[in-house]
C-alpha cells in the first residue's frame, strides 16, 4: 500500500464546543441525552457503531486527500480513549491533575494508523471504550467537579471532561458516518 497523503494538522482549540456546541456535527452541551452521569453507558453504545465502521470493504481507503480514512479515525477514537482513560485517572487520583496536550497528528503517523489491521483496531476500540466507561462508572458526586489542566491551559472538571469525549467520539462518528 502507498502512504497515504499527509493531513493539514488540525490546530482548532475543540474546547470551544463545550460553551458553544458544534455545527458540524451537533453536539450541544446543554442537551440532557450527552448528561456525564451516563457517559460510561453512552461509550459502550459506541461500540458496535465503529464496529460496523470497521467491517467496511474499503475502511482503509481516504474519499478525500484532506480527510483521514475511516480506519484512521477509528484508530483515532481508540486512542481517545486510551488518552481519556489516562486523564480521567489522574484526575480522580491527583489533587493537581496537570497533563500534556496530546498531538493526534502526530500520533497518527507514529502509530501508523493507516497501516493497521481494522479487526485488531476494533477489538481494541473495545477494549479502551469499556475500561473508559468503567471508570467513568465510578466517578460519584462531587468528583464530576475534580480539576485538570491541560499544557495548552484548557481547563476541565470530570463534568466537562466527559462532555469533551462525548463530542469528540460522536463527531467522529459523524465523520465516517457511523
Amino acid at each position: 500500500m502507498s502512504a497515504p497523503d499527509e493531513i493539514v494538522p488540525d490546530g482548532k482549540d475543540w474546547t470551544v464546543v463545550l460553551q458553544e456546541g458544534c455545527a458540524e456535527c451537533g453536539f450541544a452541551p446543554d442537551d440532557p441525552a450527552v448528561a456525564a452521569t451516563g457517559t460510561g453507558d453512552w461509550l459502550r453504545t459506541t461500540i458496535p457503531r465503529w464496529e460496523a465502521v470497521l467491517a467496511r470493504p474499503s475502511v482503509e481507503l481516504r474519499d478525500r486527500p484532506d480527510r483521514w480514512s475511516d480506519l484512521e479515525y477509528s484508530c483515532h477514537a481508540r486512542d481517545v480513549c486510551r488518552v481519556f482513560l489516562s486523564r480521567l485517572e489522574l484526575m480522580l487520583t491527583s489533587d493537581d491533575a496537570r497533563f500534556d496536550d496530546w498531538d493526534q497528528d502526530a500520533a497518527a503517523v507514529a502509530g501508523r494508523y493507516a497501516e493497521q489491521d481494522p479487526a485488531i483496531v476494533a477489538r481494541e476500540y473495545d477494549e479502551a471504550a469499556r475500561a473508559l466507561a468503567d471508570r467513568f462508572d465510578t466517578v460519584q458526586g462531587d468528583d464530576w467537579q475534580r480539576p485538570g489542566l491541560r499544557s495548552n491551559g484548557a481547563r476541565f472538571a470530570v463534568e466537562t471532561f466527559a462532555l469533551y469525549l462525548h463530542h469528540d467520539i460522536e463527531h467522529h462518528l459523524v465523520d465516517v458516518a457511523g
